[in-house]
């Protein structure tokens, strides 16, 4: 999905007060890391995830490959941190401000 800057500004500040609930070490994004991240989606539909310093690969490549194996968006990448919105199917509790249409 593509946001607009205004989304991206909103769900940027829904993030900045949420704890991480993933930490993402040494052995990088594992399928039982994968598993659980898209577990944590049933219940929440932003994510804060910390990437620790032992993790040998680089903190967007991780952020991607996570957000694309769980079929999420990326919202931000800030520091060791990264943010994942994947909206609830049936009924989203964060409500995107609409994108202004061309005319």
């Amino acid at each position: 999905m593509q946001f607009t800057s205004k989304q991206r500004a909103y769900l940027k500040s829904l993030a900045a007060d949420l704890e991480p609930v993933f930490q993402i070490g040494k052995l990088s994004v594992t399928p039982e890391v994968t598993t659980a991240i898209e577990e944590a989606f049933n219940t929440h539909e932003l994510i804060k995830i910390t990437v620790l310093k032992n993790c040998p690969y680089d903190i967007k490549e991780v952020a991607v490959t996570v957000s694309e194996r769980t079929r999420s968006d990326l919202v931000q990448v800030i520091g060791r941190k990264f943010v994942l919105y994947k909206p609830f199917k049936d009924d989203p509790k964060i409500i995107l401000p609409k994108a202004k249409k061309n005319s």
